[in-house]
């Protein structure tokens, strides 16, 4: 096992020939530390290296119209991107039904089920007293909750649970504490005793055969961890939480379908599993990032670790309920995947991980975030040369992409053999409502790429605020069936 022995904060430099020279002459354990070295280079360049990437795609854009056969070359370039789309949504995903014998259960691993929470009186005692319910043994796992300096309710609640179960432990974080969630992490991580972590939200709600579905999944010695699908407890509540719910719902499809390709699985905070070998190896959780989950998904599988994914049973979290609360979050969201394109490029692009993870990667940079940075130039210069964007076929299957995934993903999620028409037209018009949801998107994508190249930026953890809304949609197997 490799030792974290790598700086948080490190300049960006360029090797030279001789220097390239020497490094391939080193021996393997130098070579294993350089690698390291470039795990968490925080917050240096990443402005610069933003304003690069948009310059360049702004560049090429308007290179494209003004060239004869830039149509042509963005129509090539589709034509790729679309046969890495149709190997996608034709692989069969891979299987994740099985369950933990419970004959097997005395040589079932211990597990730690952690969770930070800063200023979640309203729900953070349902979450305590489902973590501590869980149809698992007793002598396998443990709570710890970390009250990170809340002002609130919160560690007066946790201390009364504190002494009503013993699995729960909490740990208080002072007004000093830095690096949000991923410093709570790390802070608690030497206190923990599971070979899995499991980390959620504190507005999480899960089901209590959870560990019992998710562990086999750990069979695989090739499993650094495992993200079960999330879904939207109060999605029954207006547009943006019903188009949350199909936002899962997508998200979900395309994590399996990347899966069963071969391409990259990735965490999404609440819920996510991680094999302590693997999390140890990578370092930890990064607290220079705003998306500690899309963080450590990257540098999991530049290690070598697959990341798997459990359909069933979801957790269940909050939406934001407001246009504003939505733009907050899907900006961060946003920010910190484009962060981690800049922070570990180098690596993406030495291809370490594997050819098909490599272009899995790239794929979903473009169309999710180089096509945005794109659309302004593309469309000012189809109006002043008054022809179509050329990079309209891929705008066009990206859009088709969603919509395919979107009713797919909401079709599986109910988890049913058999479909009355009633069905075909809810899941329908779901996927309409969501796609319209989705839209939003492209103006944050466009927004956060802008952004990031012209300001700089302070680390800043932005809270979800959670109101613990009492769940009231029907479930069947612990899923949303109505509209």
């Amino acid at each position: 096992m490799h030792e974290k022995s790598w700086p948080e904060n490190e300049s960006d430099k360029e090797l030279d020939p001789i220097s390239n020279l020497l490094s391939e002459l080193s021996d393997p354990e130098e070579e294993e530390e350089e690698f390291r070295r470039d795990f968490f280079k925080g917050l240096e360049g990443r402005r610069s290296k933003a304003a690069f990437v948009l310059t360049i795609v702004w560049g090429t854009t308007i290179a494209l119209h003004l060239v004869s056969w830039g149509y042509w070359a963005a129509l090539g370039f589709s034509g790729l991107i679309a046969i890495q789309s149709i190997r996608l949504v034709v692989a069969r995903p891979k299987s994740s039904s099985k369950t933990l014998d419970r004959d097997c259960l005395a040589d079932a691993p211990f597990v730690s089920l952690v969770v930070a929470a800063k200023n979640e009186e309203a729900v953070i005692g349902n979450l305590a007293k489902m973590l501590c319910d869980l149809d698992y043994p007793i002598d396998k796992y443990e709570v710890w909750i970390i009250n990170d300096n809340s002002s609130d309710g919160t560690p007066i609640i946790l201390n009364k649970l504190a002494r009503e179960c013993d699995r729960l432990n909490v740990l208080h974080r002072g007004v000093g504490a830095t690096g949000g969630k991923s410093g709570a992490l790390n802070q608690v991580l030497p206190l923990t005793k599971g070979e899995i972590i499991g980390v959620f939200d504190a507005d999480a709600k899960v089901s209590a055969d959870l560990l019992l579905q998710m562990l086999p999944l750990f069979d695989s010695e090739e499993i650094g961890a495992v993200q079960v699908r999330k879904a939207i407890s109060n999605a029954s509540l207006n547009f943006w939480t019903r188009g949350q719910m199909a936002e899962m719902a997508v998200d979900s499809y395309y994590q399996q379908q990347r899966y069963a390709i071969g391409g990259i699985g990735e965490l999404r905070g609440n819920g996510q599993f991680v094999r302590r070998s693997a999390l140890e190896r990578c370092g930890g959780w990064n607290e220079q990032t705003i998306t500690d989950d899309l963080d450590l998904t990257i540098r999991l599988h530049l290690d070598g670790w697959n990341i798997g994914f459990l359909q069933f049973p979801p957790v269940q979290e909050e939406g934001v309920e407001n246009a504003k609360a939505l733009w907050h979050q899907r900006n961060r969201w946003a920010e910190g995947g484009y962060q981690r394109y800049l922070d570990y490029w180098r690596l993406i692009v030495s291809n370490r991980m594997g050819f098909k993870k490599t272009a899995d990667l790239l794929t979903f940079l473009t169309t999710q975030y180089i096509l945005a940075a794109a659309a302004i130039p593309d469309c000012l210069m189809a109006i002043a040369r008054h022809r179509l964007p050329v990079f309209a076929p891929l705008s066009t299957l990206l859009f088709t992409l969603t919509a395919w995934g979107m009713f797919s993903g909401l079709r599986r999620i109910r988890n049913r053999e058999k479909f009355k028409i009633s069905d075909w037209l809810i899941i329908s018009l779901q996927t309409v409502r969501g796609f319209i949801y989705m839209l939003h998107w492209l103006v944050v994508m466009a927004s956060t790429t802008a952004r990031m190249s012209v300001r700089p930026k302070r680390l800043k953890w932005v809270k979800t605020v959670h109101q613990g809304h009492i769940q009231t949609d029907r479930y069947n197997h612990n899923e949303l069936t109505n509209d």
